[in-house]
């Protein structure tokens, strides 16, 4: 037990000595202790703590709390790429061997800034999943959105306190935070209520733009496999990022099979459209929202009253 304590300390110093120093005074950036103990309480909270505080409750109505969260995100994801683009993406750098800056030039400084604000980013993205269990909307938590929103952050501290200073490690961050203003711009339409129904015709193709994500990150980070020389600094990042890249390919094509290709997301046709005001006999029929009756009962978002849905 003492030997492995002392192995641990020793980590402990490496990591502080080999932090970069000019993110060493931001928030959740002075040990990984303090990340992990977050993102293992979300976990719990997800998994365990939140179904059960809200297993005899009725599901929250957080429509206008959702609406600002998503416009927000979606105005700091944008001001993130922006400051990618500024700090190296759009200015100099050349979009194949980019090394990290590890001077305190003033465009250094804003890369450095700019990834720190795409690691905090997915610390507020962990409310995606609270608001899924606060109303109750348990066949959205999977595992693919705990397992990427749990290993991003986490993946990503350490990235960000050995290669802060952009580089080739950083074009996958702004390729989420890219891809990121068109999903919480989806969302918050979503949320607006029906009338903005007609503005979401794209969907669809939501999971498409995710695999295009991968693509494009692995297509990227592969040149460095081909290059003659290439001396970025932390090479283990490189293969890091190459394997996630593909390690969620895989999982949001399945993700798209399961849910389109196999027609689990695909809108009922007009002879099978299902009623949306409940029915009888306690038997499991598809409603319009995607879920199930249970016990003769329709779950919807919008409240029931003696059997009748209120009208939106």
């Amino acid at each position: 037990m003492g030997e492995v304590l002392t192995n641990i300390m020793k980590l402990y110093d490496f990591l502080l000595k080999r932090t970069d120093p000019r993110v060493r005074d931001y928030p959740l950036m002075q040990s990984p202790v303090q990340m992990t103990l977050i993102l293992l309480g979300y976990v719990f909270w997800v998994l365990y703590a939140g179904p059960r505080f809200m297993a005899n409750r009725k599901p929250y109505n957080l429509s206008t709390v959702m609406v600002v969260y998503n416009f927000c995100m979606v105005l700091f994801n944008a001001y993130i790429v922006y400051e990618f683009l500024m700090s190296g993406w759009g200015t100099t750098y050349t979009w194949r061997c980019d090394l990290c800056d590890p001077s305190n030039s003033p465009q250094a400084l804003r890369m450095v800034r700019a990834a720190y604000m795409f690691y905090f980013s997915k610390y507020i993205e962990l409310l995606d999943t609270v608001f899924f269990i606060l109303r109750k909307k348990h066949s959205q938590v999977t595992f693919l959105h705990i397992f990427h929103h749990s290993f991003m952050p986490w993946s990503w501290w350490w990235g960000i306190t050995l290669t802060p200073a952009g580089g080739m490690g950083s074009f996958h961050a702004m390729v989420n935070a890219m891809v990121h203003v068109i999903m919480y711009t989806y969302y918050g339409l979503s949320a607006a209520g029906p009338r903005f129904q007609k503005f979401l015709w794209w969907k669809k193709y939501m999971t498409a733009i995710q695999l295009t994500q991968f693509i494009v990150v692995s297509v990227h980070i592969s040149q460095y496999y081909f290059m003659e020389k290439c001396d970025y600094q932390v090479p283990l990042f490189i293969h890091l990022i190459w394997m996630y890249g593909m390690f969620f390919f895989v999982l949001f094509s399945n993700f798209w099979i399961q849910a389109y290709s196999n027609g689990k997301r695909l809108p009922a046709s007009n002879e099978e459209k299902p009623k949306q005001n409940g029915c009888t006999n306690g038997e499991a029929v598809p409603v319009a929202n995607g879920k199930h009756l249970e016990n003769g009962t329709a779950h919807h978002s919008n409240g029931f009253a003696n059997g009748k849905v209120k009208e939106v």
